[in-house]
């Protein structure tokens, strides 16, 4: 289900205030998955999106009570998790903090992010069959590397000597087949990989590499869906991706010499250090590394051998104050018990990753105070950090106290959820921040002993860490990387033990599930809904120049095109706010039958089409492109625009425009 649409609206991702949506390249969708095992049931949903928030869960949770009754889908047995594309409009935080450089909470945007979770999960409960879960491991190579090599490498020698490479190669397929059917309905996937190959410069909304591996699974599938009387739902979903690029050439300065490695400089200023993708643009390398993965599980899926799995669903879920758990000895990795921290961003926070570069002095790698005019000033008009925060949160020179502070409400969540299931053998751990290579590591082998150790560990057992999942708590890197202090482990928002305490959390969960426990005592969620401002402006009345109507060409097609060629036309339009068009188009490229009908071929949710929206004198254009696929079908072609304009009273009206019409050879 289409999730988020919305236009000129800031993305969520590299916080740049400078970086809002204009466009769409590929859509943004939910894809919701339902396991049930007699009585009980689990729902799994993926979305294209940054990151789930707290608001965003409690709020389908709330909308699926209204619909099914309260003890159907609950936040215990629905699990959300996020792709962590950067190419998303952003504004659905009840924490400011993520509300920041997107100008305020977006009510619009909000509000398509839930319906679409809701509606996905209301898709999935109805078409739900009788069938078969499967699960198979392979490997992914020439997809993802670390960004941050010089932190793993402070991991300890023998640890990394167990591991062949410095990011997770592992790929998991989980098959949902039809009973008698000999197909499948749907498909999960987790990889740990950024989405960020579309870089800080794009304004076009897109799923980046997961959302076009998704696609692709999909698009595959859609001609059976009709014969088969099943939508096939695919989705490439998030794991442990904290230190993990898709920009797989490495980071360069614009000279084209490498970046200084420690750091990510380039004449000691992170601003010119940049990661590169396979590709020579952006769209090239979301791609390469987006079909990477669509390969990954076609192969994994097609070629058979997987594990069916067997056995009953549980689930467990506990809210845990994170600004206050004492984590025990036997996790601590000192000899004794430790803290967690309130929350607070580091100064290599602000220098941010080779992904997407920081502004100003910031360095990654900065474990002191180098920037004492930035805490300084931080701390004098936001919140000062107390002694015991320093002491707490050190080796980290403390940026943003977000813990302490509480205007308009607190800016980051203190209290925490926590979620597993385990569906069979087949075990999946909801993570609420982005797990470094080496903490997902440590986490997952911890929860795993634990499962043998509790006696639930079968040879054919699986797990799985589903990123990004139920609330944004930053990153979680091991006490090594953080030690580091690069990006990662300066945006470790709960001090050097945060790691240690999830081990010691989830551990206790899987335990407890496995030996049929109530789950632990759970504390009481924040509720900052209030605190929420807003900056963005309304959208102004439509207009057009005189004598013209919504819909006109502004600039037509050519006559005639060759496969290959791009079909660029402008269209006098409405601003996009008007109508997010949730399960529709902006556009449709449409091929006339021999008839004289037309059929769709493409419309604003494939790769091949980009739609573009902008203010010019007198109005508002729609700019619509088309890159005709070698693929094509010879014959003749229009391209058609939907629209919506405001009139001066406030008045939404449906417009629709089309080309002449063209002939593609």
């Amino acid at each position: 289900m289409d999730i988020i649409d919305t236009f000129v609206v800031g993305m969520m991702g590299y916080a740049m205030p400078q970086q809002y949506t204009k466009g769409i390249h590929i859509r943004l969708r939910a894809r919701a998955f339902v396991f049930g095992h007699g009585d009980t049931r689990v729902a799994f949903v993926s979305s294209d999106i940054c990151f789930i928030t707290q608001a965003v869960k409690q709020t389908v949770v709330e909308r699926l009570k209204k619909i099914y009754g309260p003890t159907m889908y609950t936040e215990e047995n629905v699990m959300l998790s996020g792709t962590h594309t950067h190419a998303g409009p952003g504004g659905y935080s009840w924490h400011p903090l993520y509300d920041i450089s997107t100008f305020g909470f977006h009510d619009q945007n909000f509000e398509a992010i839930v319906n679409g979770i809701v509606n996905a999960i209301q898709m999935a409960h109805k078409t739900a069959v009788m069938g078969q879960l499967s699960y198979k491991s392979g490997t992914l190579m020439d997809s993802n590397a670390n960004r941050s090599p010089s932190a793993y490498l402070a991991n300890p020698p023998e640890e990394r000597a167990q591991y062949e490479h410095n990011t997770d190669k592992e790929f998991t397929v989980l098959e949902l087949t039809g009973s008698g059917q000999g197909f499948p309905v749907g498909t999960i996937g987790w990889f740990a990989v950024h989405g960020t190959s579309m870089n800080n410069t794009n304004m076009y909304i897109s799923g980046d590499n997961k959302g076009y591996a998704s696609y692709l699974l999909e698009k595959e599938m859609k001609a059976l869906d009709k014969q088969r009387g099943v939508k096939y739902v695919a989705a490439v979903a998030q794991s442990n991706e904290g230190d993990v690029t898709p920009n797989t050439r490495g980071a360069f300065c614009d000279n084209g010499m490498p970046c200084e490695v420690a750091h990510s400089t380039c004449g000691g200023w992170s601003e010119g250090c940049h990661g590169y993708g396979p590709g020579k643009t952006d769209f090239e390398s979301t791609k390469i590394i987006g079909e990477h993965q669509y390969t990954a599980v076609k192969t994994t899926r097609d070629k058979g051998g997987l594990t069916p799995l067997s056995g009953d669903i549980r689930y467990m879920h506990v809210w845990i104050d994170m600004e206050n758990t004492t984590v025990t000895p036997e996790f601590s990795g000192v000899g004794k018990a430790a803290k967690t921290c309130v929350g607070a961003l580091g100064d290599s926070f602000a220098a941010g990753t080779t992904d997407g570069p920081g502004e100003f002095n910031f360095v990654q790698g900065t474990n002191t105070s180098a920037n004492w005019y930035w805490n300084w000033l931080t701390s004098k008009i936001l919140a000062a950090p107390t002694t015991e925060d320093i002491s707490c949160h050190a080796p980290k020179p403390i940026l943003f106290m977000t813990g302490r502070i509480l205007f308009p409400g607190k800016w980051t969540q203190g209290i925490i959820p926590l979620q597993v299931f385990k569906v069979g053998q087949f075990w999946i751990v909801g993570v609420p921040g982005e797990f470094s290579t080496m903490a997902g590591r440590r986490l997952r082998n911890k929860v795993r002993q634990a499962i043998v150790n509790a006696g639930g560990w079968t040879s054919d057992s699986h797990l799985v860490i589903a990123g990004l999942t139920n609330s944004y708590t930053h990153y979680i890197t091991t006490r090594e990387e953080y030690s580091y202090q690069r990006y990662e482990g300066a945006s470790t928002m709960f001090g050097p033990f945060t790691l240690n305490a999830y081990e010691m959390l989830y551990t206790d969960l899987a335990s407890r599930i496995v030996k049929g426990l109530t789950p632990p005592t759970s504390a009481k969620p924040e509720n900052i809904s209030s605190a929420i401002f807003y900056l963005q402006p309304a959208v102004t009345p439509d207009q057009v120049p005189s004598g013209l109507k919504f819909g006109d060409v502004a600039k037509d097609a050519n006559p005639s095109y060759k496969r290959g060629d791009n079909v660029e036309v402008l269209f006098w339009a409405g601003n996009p706010r008007n109508n997010l068009r949730i399960e529709g188009t902006f556009l449709d490229v449409m091929k006339k039958n021999s008839d004289g009908t037309w059929t769709v071929v493409a419309n604003d949710g494939d790769w091949d089409t980009k739609y573009w929206f902008d203010y010019v004198a007198n109005g508002g254009n729609a700019r619509i492109q088309w890159e005709i696929p070698s693929t094509t079908v010879p014959g003749t072609y229009k391209i058609v625009h939907y629209g919506d304009y405001k009139t001066g009273n406030k008045a939404i009206i449906q417009y629709i425009g089309s080309t002449r019409e063209f002939t593609v050879a």
